[in-house]
């Protein structure tokens, strides 16, 4: 099945944060890095992200627990050591390889038993099969198996993901809640409802309290809403909406892209995207076309915090103006 996507691609973005110590929280002072340039934006996003996940280091942030955050390819990476082999979410981009690999064999995660894809997309899923070389099992949504077996054209991309290999495919599909056992520690999976696509889960490490989004969380960024693979902005209010109920006020929050939050950072995304929604459907009600909402620039209060991705103010309305 081949199905295109009118669609830009993530932010690259890889924030750097703070060290701290293994059994606290960390600081949420952070450092990302500087947004894309012009010139930047206007390169093919799927080149530009192999690139920057090329050419930028990974680093390695404690969180709590013994879980760890990696960053520098592509999405954010959630860690769990294990005498009896790691429990990873997310695998990163597939040029990444070695450095993850050394990576993980400093955090003593040389084997890896399982796996999370919290979405298809090439930045969360491109090193399933060296992951998989590994030993681990690839747990993902059904909706993901499917995805990540379909050749997809992503136009602005100029880039055609062809089915992944077998090796690089989910072996375990979850459709509800369910919950593993890591070294003691339980980790729970929840399916959302269609938001960021139509096969989002959460990784939820429940006696560390830290929780993993996938991008249905973007901290500090304008999201990405895949509608052509059942995203819309309405799922995402919807996730966030769940994402606030499950965690409190010292929940440890990995969103997909950008850096660690809190719940008041999740409160605050929330907020956002309400409110764009609303005036974006209030311009659309009106009969304004898209390039005439626009040119009323309704994202205008929320561009200096989160407009600085590749995912910028016009092509955001664009994908709420879709959705709406």
């Amino acid at each position: 099945m081949k199905r295109e996507m009118n669609t830009l691609g993530k932010a690259a973005i890889a924030a750097v944060l703070a060290a701290c110590s293994l059994g606290a929280p960390p600081s949420l002072a952070s450092s990302s890095t500087p947004p894309p340039s012009a010139q930047e934006k206007q390169k093919n996003p799927y080149d530009v992200l192999n690139a920057a996940a090329a050419r930028d280091p990974i680093t390695v942030t404690p969180l709590r627990g013994g879980v760890y955050m990696l960053q520098g390819s592509g999405g954010n990476i959630g860690v769990l050591p294990s005498r009896d082999g790691a429990f990873m979410v997310d695998a990163g981009i597939a040029v990444s390889r070695q450095k993850l690999e050394s990576a993980l064999q400093k955090l003593g995660a040389s084997h890896i038993r399982y796996l999370v894809n919290t979405h298809w997309h090439f930045d969360h899923t491109g090193g399933n099969s060296w992951v998989h070389e590994h030993g681990a099992e690839i747990i993902a949504a059904p909706n993901t198996l499917r995805n990540l077996s379909e050749t997809i054209r992503v136009v602005e991309w100029a880039h055609t993901f062809t089915p992944v290999p077998a090796a690089a495919r989910p072996t375990v599909t979850v459709a509800s809640e369910k919950t593993f056992t890591v070294d003691g520690e339980p980790v729970r999976l929840r399916p959302y409802s269609p938001a960021h696509t139509d096969g989002d889960l959460s990784v939820d490490f429940t006696r560390a309290d830290v929780l993993f989004t996938g991008d249905t969380f973007w901290n500090d960024l304008y999201p990405f809403i895949d509608h052509e693979t059942g995203g819309s902005i309405d799922g995402m209010i919807r996730a966030a909406n769940q994402n606030i109920a499950r965690v409190g006020d010292g929940t440890i929050v990995v969103p997909g892209h950008g850096p660690v939050g809190r719940r008041a950072d999740l409160v605050e995304y929330r907020n956002m995207l309400v409110a764009i929604r609303n005036r974006v459907a209030d311009l659309k009600g009106r009969g304004l076309t898209v390039e005439q909402t626009i040119a009323a620039k309704p994202t205008q209060p929320f561009d200096a915090k989160w407009g600085q991705g590749i995912i910028g103010p016009d092509l955001f309305t664009k994908l709420v103006y879709r959705g709406v």
